[in-house]
This record gives C-alpha cells, sequence and structure tokens, in this order.
C-alpha cells in the first residue's frame, strides 16, 4: 500500500534474474520446465534483499545443482504483463560448460523434465517470442562485450510484442 500520493505513482516491478550457458559450439542452454509448455533460461525471481545476480547463482544451484561462476550482465529486459505485473529481467553470461559441467547438471525434478543446448533458431521454435528475442539479443551483446537494454525482448524505438 502506497504511503502518499508520489509512491503511489512509481514503479514495483518484480525482478527475476537468468543465465545464459554455452556449449563449444555457441548454442544456448535451455531449460524444460514441468509446468510451462514451452521452454525457458535458467533462473527465477528475485526474493526481498537479494541482488539479481545473487538471485541467478541461487536459482542455477536450485535448478541445474551446479555453480559455475556467472560473468558480466548482458541483457535488461522490460516486461509489463498485464496478468503478472511489470516486470525487469537480468541475463548473466555462465560461459561456456564443459563436457564435465554438463555432466554435473542434476535438474531439480519437480520443476524441470530436461535440458537441451539451442542454436538461435531452434530457440524460437522452443519457446515463446518475448523469450527468444531476449535470449537472442542477449547472446549477440555477449559476442558485443557490451549489455543490452531491452524492452519486450527487443530494443527500444522497436515494435513491442
Amino acid at each position: 500500500m502506497a504511503l502518499n500520493a508520489q509512491e503511489a505513482k512509481m514503479a514495483h516491478p518484480r525482478m527475476a534474474a537468468g543465465a545464459l550457458f554455452f556449449d563449444a559450439a555457441g548454442r544456448v542452454l535451455m531449460v524444460e520446465p514441468t509446468y510451462k509448455d514451452y521452454w525457458e533460461i535458467p533462473g527465477g525471481y528475485v526474493e526481498t534483499g537479494e541482488s539479481p545476480l545473487h538471485a541467478a547463482v541461487r536459482e542455477v544451484k536450485e535448478e541445474l545443482g551446479i555453480t559455475p561462476p556467472l560473468g558480466r550482465l548482458l541483457a535488461v529486459d522490460w516486461a509489463p504483463n498485464e496478468a503478472e505485473g511489470d516486470k525487469v529481467l537480468y541475463l548473466f553470461d555462465g560461459g561456456q560448460l564443459s563436457q564435465d559441467d554438463v555432466a554435473r547438471i542434476s535438474l531439480q525434478p519437480d520443476e524441470l523434465k530436461s535440458f537441451a543446448f539451442f542454436t538461435p533458431e531452434q530457440i524460437s521454435e522452443h519457446t515463446i517470442p518475448r523469450l527468444a528475442r531476449r535470449v537472442i539479443a542477449a547472446t549477440e551483446a555477449r559476442g558485443a562485450a557490451s549489455p543490452v537494454y531491452l524492452e519486450h525482448g527487443q530494443t527500444p524505438g522497436t515494435e513491442a510484442a
């Protein structure tokens, strides 16, 4: 509940954070949730008092059972949602996973059915358009060594979904 009129106008978005992991071929690791009909990236909501980076580390450990170091920020995406409210989503660089890292993955069984590495074209076939745009833009930002700001998975000034 707002304390005053000015605070009532302030945004109170939910925050989520995730990590992009890559294989030697440059494909992106995606996970298949038990509770959704599309693939996702490892990650989840930021808890009270937690930074987006720490949330991404926690979620990766919970979902995949591994703790590789997460690198720099790749993307921030403003993603309002009528059903869930406004969201700000952070994607961090998880780097390239070795074969040993992949072999150590232990999926959280109540949340995830499987995982796979996908090319950008395959990502678009396996997930919702907004997430596909976000992941592809973050992958491109990784190659450019510069983070990207997005709205609905696109750079501002382009048509949002």
